[in-house]
């Protein structure tokens, strides 16, 4: 008599499961798993070759990105499976882990080229900067949608604003002290996104930029930034001024890309790949793999498969009728979005050489955690769209309006 019930709540709440697990955005999820792929097999065409790097194990790169890739989808399974309510309880508790991850890599922290921006735990490197993006997407996006949910006024004014932007200085401030001049240049680009999706006044959007370019003469001209960095920028205006040096490596990289022509030279087979012409190839430069062994056909598809990523991002922004999805989902969109076009674009010469890792491709854990939970939190936002009674209407409003 009392098994029966219990049989019933099973079987409902696996249907449940199962309904859940088929309302997931495929398209969204196929994609960057795709790309995730397609990175494991450019890591290792990078690294097969390069004993100075693997310790004679050619595969010792690619079971590495292998494991961060299976890591990263239990991450992003566990964030789109998680209530909506919880996600919400620990965005704070996130924020708060990725500035102590900030403060503690300028405490305890390692250098690697010029930035004091990993941790080193155990036999594993963390970059807590990665993580720190998410995490202020998630915080601006908390505090405009507990300012404004259920409340009669929708547009965002000063005091949002300055709550939003103070959420995003704290890491700021922490990132600029390493000094990590790419991830900086993609948080800002992200705040500005978020603080537009949010709805605030053109005014701030105007007086953002000008901040923006203002900081960075500041910068430029004060000697804050490292020589290093200057180099790179003036580089990046003119790669023949010093060839040898902060323009060998843009000049490296556009030879690999136009060795690869239409259908690239194969897979293993690129000449400046094999040869270790082009620096940091299997992180930073992970693209130039691509266009020099899979030609243009092989670097378009990482294009367009970024580009799917994004729009299922903006798709998902636009149809959810919550505060926090639309802004999160917005600002995650910016993110992913600009620091692929920097990655691109500084192994094509048309942007500065930054260090910034393709998203979903590069080698390494940080990157691909950080891409894959936020991954997690547009399924999620989605799978709560989908559950919404405004969702569930919205089949009977088409029928109505047809008829």
């Amino acid at each position: 008599m009392n098994q029966r019930p219990t049989i019933q709540r099973s079987g409902v709440s696996r249907r449940v499961l199962l309904r859940r697990w088929a309302d997931l955005d495929w398209v969204l999820l196929g994609s960057v798993t795709l790309l995730g792929v397609l990175g494991c097999l450019l890591v290792w065409s990078a690294t097969v070759n390069r004993d100075d790097l693997t310790g004679g194990d050619p595969k010792a790169f690619l079971a590495k990105q292998v494991l961060n890739l299976g890591i990263g989808l239990a991450l992003m399974a566990a964030v789109a499976a998680t209530d909506h309510r919880w996600v919400r309880i620990l965005a704070p508790v996130a924020y708060l882990l990725s500035v102590l991850g900030l403060v503690l890599v300028l405490v305890a922290g390692s250098t690697v080229n010029g930035s004091r921006s990993w941790l080193m735990i155990g036999g594993l490197s963390l970059q807590p900067s990665e993580l720190a993006k998410l995490a202020v997407v998630v915080g601006m996006a908390l505090v405009v949608a507990e300012r404004h949910e259920g409340r009669w006024r929708d547009r965002v004014g000063t005091v949002d604003v300055l709550l939003m932007l103070t959420v995003a200085a704290v890491p700021a401030v922490l990132i600029l002290a390493q000094p990590d001049l790419g991830t900086m240049l993609v948080l800002t680009a992200t705040v500005f996104g978020v603080v537009a999706a949010s709805g605030a006044h053109r005014i701030w959007l105007a007086a953002l930029a000008a901040g923006g370019v203002g900081v960075a003469a500041f910068a430029v001209a004060s000697g804050f930034l490292e020589e290093y960095q200057v180099d790179r920028f003036l580089a990046f205006t003119d790669p023949s001024l010093d060839p040898r040096g902060a323009g060998y490596n843009v000049e490296q990289a556009r030879i690999a890309v136009g060795n690869g022509g239409v259908f690239g030279q194969g897979l293993f087979d690129g000449s400046q790949t094999r040869a270790g012409f082009v620096p940091e190839q299997h992180t930073d430069f992970v693209f130039t793999v691509a266009g020099e062994e899979l030609g243009l056909v092989g670097a378009g598809l990482i294009v367009v498969l970024l580009g799917v990523v994004l729009w299922r991002a903006l798709r998902i922004a636009a149809r959810t009728d919550d505060v926090f999805g639309r802004i999160a989902a917005a600002g995650i969109a910016c993110w992913l979005g600009f620091q692929a076009f920097q990655n691109i674009g500084m192994c094509l010469g048309i942007m500065p050489v930054t260090g910034v890792p393709l998203p979903f491709v590069s080698y390494g854990g940080s990157s691909m955690f950080a891409g894959m939970l936020a991954v997690g939190l547009l399924e999620n936002i989605h799978l709560r769209t989908l559950s919404s009674p405004a969702a569930r209407m919205q089949p009977a409003k088409r029928v109505l309006v047809r008829a």
